[in-house]
């Protein structure tokens, strides 16, 4: 092949990469750059609920940002491999419709998704930041007792969030953690991720909320609704480097309430 060949063969491979590095709106490969603050996409958990979501959406609109909770496929108990495509197909409409990029909030299950999501389509070139609520990243004993003893009340979904499941597996050999600034947050009231540190991600920033707030009275379900959780998560999509978490629970509890 000539010289002349040769030139035009890079010129057109040059050209492919920046169209498929910038056709769905991320910067070919490159980390998103954490001042350009884009959607918040929020995924619900198992069951597909949006109602606590939908609150905690609110409250971030109310700070200027676009929200969006997203609906998942059927009753939210099903194949989770579907429900990274639902949240990969958010993404690539908030990112062709001028989003710099997206932040990601994901409730329980929604984690998971949201995990998946990150390790299998380049999360770190789309997303700015992760923030993960009561998630079992590594699994709830609940699934387990569930797929043992009641396999007929235990969905796909259900048996996929058992420690140890192929998913999980997959999620923690990505260490999708160290990729993209994440938080994630747990409470030791949790009575459906079980245990609850099953939340606690490596390379990630990790919080129980009674470390904050000691005493706090919160349950699995009450996570999205929390002011304390509600004004971390917004300190977690501010700006500020999301490894600098606040300590005063009063000053969360104000935050999440205005």
């Amino acid at each position: 092949m000539g010289v002349l060949a040769l030139v035009v063969v890079a010129g057109v491979v040059a050209v492919l990469v920046t169209v498929v590095g910038s056709r769905d709106g991320s910067d070919g490969g490159l980390p998103v750059a954490q001042d350009r603050p884009g959607t918040v996409l929020l995924v619900p958990g198992y069951g597909g609920s949006r109602s606590g979501l939908l609150q905690l959406a609110a409250r971030i609109q109310a700070t200027g940002r676009p929200a969006q909770v997203l609906t998942l496929e059927g009753d939210g108990t099903g194949d989770l491999n579907r429900q990274v495509d639902v949240l990969d197909a958010a993404v690539d409409a908030a990112l062709r419709d001028g989003a710099p990029s997206v932040d990601v909030v994901g409730y329980s299950a929604g984690g998971v998704v949201t995990g998946l999501w990150a390790a299998r389509e380049d999360g770190a070139t789309k997303a700015r930041r992760i923030v993960t609520l009561g998630s079992p990243l590594h699994g709830t004993t609940l699934a387990t007792l569930g797929s043992t003893f009641a396999p007929d009340a235990c969905p796909q979904a259900c048996r996929q969030l058992a420690p140890g499941s192929s998913l999980l597996t997959e999620l923690d050999a990505d260490r999708v953690g160290a990729q993209v600034p994440w938080l994630s947050l747990w409470t030791t009231g949790d009575e459906t991720v079980t245990p609850p540190d099953s939340a606690r991600l490596d390379g990630a920033t990790n919080v129980e909320l009674q470390q904050l707030c000691a005493g706090a009275q919160v349950s699995h379900s009450g996570l999205p609704t929390d002011e304390a959780v509600t004004g971390l998560v917004l300190r977690a999509l501010s700006p500020a480097p999301i490894a600098q978490a606040p300590t005063d629970c009063g000053s969360l509890r104000a935050a999440g309430r205005a």
